[in-house]
C-alpha cells in the first residue's frame, strides 16, 4: 500500500524561494498585505536557516521593474546560490538552478515565491515531473487575488504537490520539542506574537519547577 503521508525530513530537505523580489510583491501580492507576507517568507526562511537546511535563491529580470531580492534574504543567506534568470518564466528551465537543486543531494524540497500561479506552480509541476517531493509553502507565496492563488493552489495539489503553511513544515521538520525546546519555541515566538504567551508560560511554569 502506497504511504500517502509524505513527511518532510530535515536531513531530506531543500528550501527553493523564487523571485522574492520588492517590485514584484509590492505590485503583485494582493492575497496579503504586504507586512504579512514579508513576515510569513522571513518566518519560512528562518525555519530553513534553524534546521540548517541548503537554500536556492533565484530572480527574473531583477534588473528591471521586477526589483532586487528582498534584502533580509540575501543577509540571511549570504553563501546560498543566487540563481538570476536571464528570461526564463519557469524557474526549472534554467539549467543552473536545476543544477544548484541537483547537488543539494536533497530529494524533498520546500518551495515558496511571487506568483503562487506562474514562478511557484510552473517549477513545483516540474520537479515533481522529474522525481521529487515538493511542499508548497501557501503562506509564503502570493499573488494577485485569492481565487488565482486557490486555482494555482488546486492545480499544484492535483499535480502530486503538498500544500502547507511555514508553521507546519517548521513543526514537521521539528518533529519533537525535546530536540530543542528553547529554540524551536523562539522560532516560534520570533514571528508569532501570539505565540510569545506560550512561551512565556513555558518559561513561567519551568521556574516554579525549580523553586
Amino acid at each position: 500500500m502506497t504511504d500517502l503521508y509524505k513527511r518532510l525530513d530535515k536531513d531530506n530537505a531543500a528550501v527553493l524561494l523564487v523571485d522574492h523580489q520588492t517590485g514584484l510583491i509590492s505590485g503583485l501580492v494582493r492575497d496579503y498585505g504586504v507586512d504579512e507576507f514579508k513576515n510569513n517568507v522571513l518566518a519560512l526562511a528562518r525555519t530553513a536557516k534553524f534546521f540548517d537546511l541548503p537554500v536556492i535563491l533565484t530572480t527574473s529580470f531583477e534588473n528591471g521593474p521586477n526589483g532586487p531580492l528582498m534584502q533580509e534574504l540575501t543577509d540571511m543567506f549570504p553563501d546560498a546560490p543566487v540563481i538570476s534568470r536571464p528570461g526564463q518564466i519557469n524557474a526549472w528551465d534554467n539549467e543552473d538552478f536545476v543544477a544548484a537543486v541537483e547537488a543539494t543531494g536533497k530529494k524533498q524540497l520546500i518551495i515558496a515565491g511571487v506568483v503562487t500561479d506562474v514562478c511557484v506552480a510552473f517549477p513545483t509541476l516540474s520537479a515533481i515531473n522529474a522525481g521529487y517531493d515538493v511542499f508548497v509553502a501557501v503562506d509564503g507565496s502570493g499573488t494577485v487575488s485569492k481565487q488565482v492563488a486557490d486555482a494555482a493552489l488546486t492545480r499544484m495539489a492535483h499535480g502530486g504537490a503538498e500544500l502547507m503553511n511555514w508553521f507546519s513544515i517548521a513543526a514537521e521538520l521539528q518533529r519533537d520539542w525535546r530536540n530543542d525546546v528553547e529554540g524551536f519555541g523562539a522560532l516560534l515566538a520570533g514571528q508569532l506574537p501570539g505565540y510569545q504567551n506560550v512561551i512565556g508560560s513555558y518559561t513561567g511554569a519551568q521556574k516554579d519547577a525549580t523553586k
